[in-house]
């Protein structure tokens, strides 16, 4: 690890960043360097801007993920390198607004009805049922099933906002089956390979794209559409927002909000 990577990852643990966002800021950095083919503190504005039109223009980069990149090189230059001319220097790529896809409860049977792997089939039963973010359910713990209770604890949401949501009966049941059958020690979901450490995002997005794929469904179907689909039908079924906002754990009811424009 180079002096100003390691500088930069401190500096965001300092900040309590999530390490998922910490991973993904590095990696930002990383392929600014790339880019550049120098140290990014050898860097200007002009070297920022051109990496940033390479995304859009080049690699067809959406406006989240060029936003991501801007970010992450924002806290490089002002947190870590002290150089408060960024902002004024270097353009935001304006949001774009998407309605959100969303899978029907048929679809979501007919994906489940074709995935046999019973860990596949638990996950993405889970995300449906709970609406959790990738990053959240990877990291649930056996401990974290509270079934006096009725609830699931997620211990580190976004922004590393703990929260507890509802847990039915029914997707309590089928979690036991799952876990009579792969008798999980610690982790939830365990990595195949490494039993001690969590299932890999990649791991988890591929095995929901495949059970889309194997289902002839024709819409996407990576771990935030099944979040989606359960805030959606929640609301069809009559919740309201500010109960879909907590479950979510939205910070503000606006991005709740944007499911009105999808509910039937």
């Amino acid at each position: 690890m180079t002096p100003l990577r390691k500088r930069m990852t401190e500096e965001l643990q300092l900040r309590n960043y999530a390490d998922f966002t910490i991973e993904r800021y590095l990696d930002a950095v990383r392929s600014f360097a790339k880019f550049t083919g120098k140290s990014p503190d050898q860097a200007g504005p002009e070297e920022i801007r051109a990496y940033l039109l390479h995304l859009v223009k080049d690699r067809k980069a959406a406006p989240s993920t060029v936003q991501v990149h801007r970010a992450a090189l924002k806290f490089l230059f002002v947190k870590t390198l002290g150089r408060s001319w960024f902002d004024e220097r270097v353009a935001r790529t304006r949001k774009q607004s998407k309605i959100p896809t969303v899978l029907s409860a048929e679809e979501i049977k007919q994906i489940l009805d074709h995935t046999a792997n019973l860990k596949h089939w638990t996950i993405i039963a889970t995300f449906y049922a709970t609406g959790l973010r990738c990053n959240e359910l990877r990291n649930l713990k056996i401990g974290d099933i509270d079934s006096k209770r009725m609830v699931i604890h997620v211990r580190e949401g976004k922004g590393r906002v703990p929260r507890d949501i509802g847990l039915s009966p029914a997707l309590l049941e089928h979690l036991r089956v799952y876990w009579s059958w792969g008798k999980p020690k610690d982790w939830l979901f365990p990595s195949g390979m490494r039993p001690d450490r969590p299932m890999e995002r990649k791991t988890i997005r591929m095995a929901c794209n495949a059970a889309g794929r194997r289902a002839g469904i024709n819409k996407p179907s990576h771990p935030h559409v099944y979040r989606h689909s359960c805030a959606t039908h929640m609301l069809e079924a009559g919740a309201d927002l500010r109960t879909i906002q907590v479950l979510l754990g939205h910070a503000d009811i606006q991005t709740t909000a944007r499911y009105l424009r999808v509910s039937t």
